[in-house]
């Protein structure tokens, strides 16, 4: 079954290059700039927070990269809101004023992107959401992992080991950004597995801005609330699971079971070393190129057409996969997404070795 999900992400990423890089749409191929008035082309790639260490590590130079081999003449303007608003919108603002032919953008605020997307359509400048819908106002193209089958998959991982434990007492739930319509199917998802699975949910908590400090904050009252009667905490990303780990490591008690997502290195650190239970493997390749190229089409001139729809907007879902200790090495290692030389480091070699991630 672990060999057919990773084997399933890998056909998915090779049928969205040949969806988006050529075939009905025909993204063209490196040094193919579609005519003159796209020589030396802009397009913006503007991310939400540094509370997650994704977008500046893997998204931002996957993307970049992906616009190279397209359009090795087009500049990339890239912009971190650092989880404010505003400043995305100012950033937007002036992407726009720059002459970008098309946005992607993970919006910080799901619901005040809306006025980004206006701004950018008055101009005709399409605009791709990236990782997180914009629900109020349909964005011209949604690519993401599916993220409400994300939050039933980290949940339903838990409950099936804590039933396999027999495990008695209730669950954690640790959601994200209220701000964030990514978060809220996330939570929606949990709600999936959790609400019918015998657990009782004994708190939940919406994360401002996902920062692990306000995750852990918040575990740290529930623990002191509800000491042992907790078997699992839920947690919707690496950072908020984290976080929680923290709280419990700081109260000086065992940590129960925490879930994850985004597959960050020190999930999979904390992973190896027993302290997660597990995260999500969502290769970041596969949406930052993606996005490029359906960014190239619209800047083509063409209108990519969605494989399904969601909040009124042509969309791409793909399917992740659940990592746990026993498939670490083949999803995040022996697939090449990690190196043992970046994880496998000080405390986490033993671990490693363990586990044979070489």
């Amino acid at each position: 079954m672990r060999t057919s999900a990773f084997a399933a992400v890998a056909v998915l990423a090779t049928s969205v290059l040949a969806a988006c890089g050529g075939g009905s749409g025909g993204s063209g191929d490196a040094g193919d700039t579609g005519g003159g008035d796209l020589q030396n082309a802009k397009v913006a790639f503007l991310m939400p927070d540094l509370a997650s260490t994704r977008y500046e590590l893997q998204d931002k130079p996957l993307f970049e990269a992906r616009m190279k081999q397209l359009c090795p003449t087009c500049e990339v303007i890239y912009q971190n809101a650092d989880s404010d608003a505003a400043k995305q919108q100012q950033q937007a603002n002036s992407a726009l004023a720059q002459g970008v032919k098309a946005i992607v953008i993970d919006p910080v605020d799901s619901a005040a992107a809306a006025t980004i997307v206006k701004s950018a359509q008055s101009q005709q400048v399409p605009i791709i959401a990236y990782d997180r819908p914009i629900p109020a106002t349909p964005a011209d193209y949604y690519i993401s992992f599916d993220n409400e089958k994300i939050g039933s998959m980290i949940a339903q991982s838990l409950v099936d080991h804590l039933k396999a434990e027999k495990a008695e007492g209730g669950i954690l739930q640790v959601n994200g950004s209220p701000t964030d319509a990514a978060a809220q199917l996330i939570k929606k998802g949990i709600h999936s597995a959790v609400d019918p699975s015998g657990f009782k949910l004994l708190a939940e908590y919406d994360t401002p801005d996902w920062q692990p400090e306000k995750a852990q904050t918040w575990v740290s009252g529930q623990i002191t609330q509800f000491k042992d009667q907790i078997v699992g905490v839920v947690a919707a990303n690496d950072g908020t699971g984290g976080g929680a780990i923290a709280a419990f490591k700081a109260a000086g008690g065992k940590v129960p079971p925490v879930t994850g997502n985004d597959a960050e290195i020190a999930a999979a650190q904390r992973i190896i070393a027993g302290d997660q239970y597990n995260t999500i493997s969502k290769p970041i390749k596969i949406v930052a190129e993606a996005s490029a190229n359906v960014a190239w089409e619209f800047m083509q001139g063409k209108k990519p057409a969605g494989k399904t729809t969601l909040y009124d907007t042509p969309s791409e879902l793909f399917v992740p996969t659940v990592v746990t200790k026993d498939n670490t090495k083949e999803v995040l290692f022996d697939s090449g997404i990690m190196k043992a030389a970046d994880v496998c480091t000080g405390a986490y070699a033993k671990g490693c070795e363990e586990l044979g991630i070489k």
